[in-house]
């Protein structure tokens, strides 16, 4: 008999992956509330999306053994309270909130890692002295308490800039910010966080000047696993902006260890347990000094691929295990390559699509390179603003999962993919828009 694991917010990507789990027989997949309700709707009534699910949930024939997502907010925060309604185990949601929650986290960060947490305050956008309430150092990076995909944050160089930005945050801020409220509602802050809410964001100093990784684990029984560190590399020109992830880290052993005792520090401050996490790190080389990025409570969709290439499953396999109760039948290093990466295919000005990469063409790349995934995010005819979840900064046209013998056969291979995937961006100048 197979276990019931209910997927919030189901799509391609993880219909093509879960099936490649180990033991894949064990288990019985099933959507609940749908691509639309959770990352492409306008709005997101989280108490509303609460009570789809469970009603949803009640209409099914049969047990529910497991909740499990992979996406961001609203989906992150769903889980622990379908959970906690369903009687299923997994992170509680203040241990969610002390991840997610970027006020709090960095409360708790600065009181478990102070050695890697930079200096940082809450700022009110709708405050008429919000700029005179700035205390931290210009420059500084500036985000909403909650959002994704760096959506509303910018680096800040100085009060008019600061001043420039806020109208934007204002208007913005409320996507994520109301329903992130609604979500808080359902715990007991302490006062230091309850004063600041979904609409606040917080400042933070500028630590992106070194190397970034992001460490995959997990909890269950209160011990801490690691699963595997993932390279995040970053424009050249566009320091803010990722284009790849890469797998597995070129991180030396000993700062990979550094690491996850940091983490371990970290998660055990919060008492999150029962569930999978990923914590993004920057490593300044000059000083050797590892900086905490943020927290995340579940793991991280865009590496999931990686893993497969690698590893030769999904982690997707620890999230479903861990949510059922039982250490990861996840495998290591068993995977068709040594090395793999998610290659995010962007642009950095504004225009209209007018070519996209063929369904032919597409089938040619992945043939000529067994295991590699293209996914293309835009359509014919389609202005690049009118993307969702994109950066302050660029547009993801789409992304290409791809693995190799080595990291130089790997970068020759993306080169190749590009040039077999054609976009063609026609700029607005060109057809008179503003």
């Amino acid at each position: 008999m197979s276990w019931n694991v209910f997927i919030v917010g189901q799509d391609a990507l993880g219909q093509r992956m879960l099936p490649r789990l180990r033991h894949a027989e064990d288990y019985a997949f099933h959507p609940l509330l749908s691509l639309e309700e959770v990352v492409h709707a306008e709005a997101y009534p989280f108490d509303e999306l609460v009570e789809r699910a469970l009603a949803e949930l009640r209409r099914f024939d049969g047990p529910v053994d497991a909740i499990v997502g992979y996406w961001d907010f609203p989906t992150s925060g769903l889980l622990p309270v379908l959970r906690q309604a369903w009687g299923l185990p997994g992170p509680s949601l203040v241990a969610f909130l002390k991840c997610e929650h970027k006020y709090w986290s960095r409360l708790e960060q600065a009181r478990s890692v102070p050695e890697c947490v930079p200096a940082f305050q809450a700022l009110d956008p709708f405050d008429p002295r919000a700029v005179e309430s700035v205390e931290i150092d210009y420059p500084f990076w500036l985000k909403p308490i909650k959002a994704h995909s760096s959506h509303l944050g910018f680096r800040i160089e100085n009060a008019d800039q600061l001043r420039e930005v806020l109208p934007t945050i204002r208007d913005g801020i409320g996507r994520f910010g109301g329903p992130f409220d609604e979500i808080t509602a359902h715990a007991s802050l302490p006062d230091e966080v309850a004063a600041v809410t979904g609409y606040h964001c917080i400042a933070e100093a500028i630590i992106s000047d070194g190397r970034q990784f992001t460490l995959e684990g997990y909890v269950l029984d209160g011990e801490v696993h690691l699963v595997g560190i993932v390279d995040s590399l970053r424009d050249a020109a566009h320091s803010s902006v990722l284009v790849r992830y890469q797998y597995p880290s070129s991180l030396p052993e000993a700062l990979q260890q550094r690491m996850l005792a940091l983490t371990r520090r970290f998660i055990a401050q919060i008492g999150y347990d029962h569930g999978p996490f990923n914590i993004e790190y920057f490593h300044d080389a000059q000083s050797d000094r590892l900086w905490l990025l943020e927290v995340n409570a579940r793991i991280s969709r865009s590496h999931a691929a990686l893993f497969q290439l690698v590893d030769g499953a999904p982690h997707f396999q620890v999230m479903v295990d861990v949510a059922l109760g039982i250490p990861p039948r996840m495998p290591h290093r068993e995977g068709r390559y040594p090395v793999a990466a998610k290659q995010m295919l962007r642009v950095f000005e504004d225009g209209r699509v007018r070519r996209v990469p063929s369904d032919d063409e597409i089938r040619r790349v992945e043939a000529a390179f067994p295991g590699t995934l293209m996914q293309v995010n835009v359509e014919e005819g389609m202005r690049l603003s009118e993307l969702k979840h994109q950066d302050s900064f660029s547009w993801e046209l789409g992304v290409l999962f791809i693995g190799a013998d080595d990291r130089e056969t790997l970068e020759a291979r993306i080169a190749q993919c590009r040039r077999m995937l054609p976009f063609e961006i026609e700029p607005l100048s060109d057809e008179g828009e503003a």
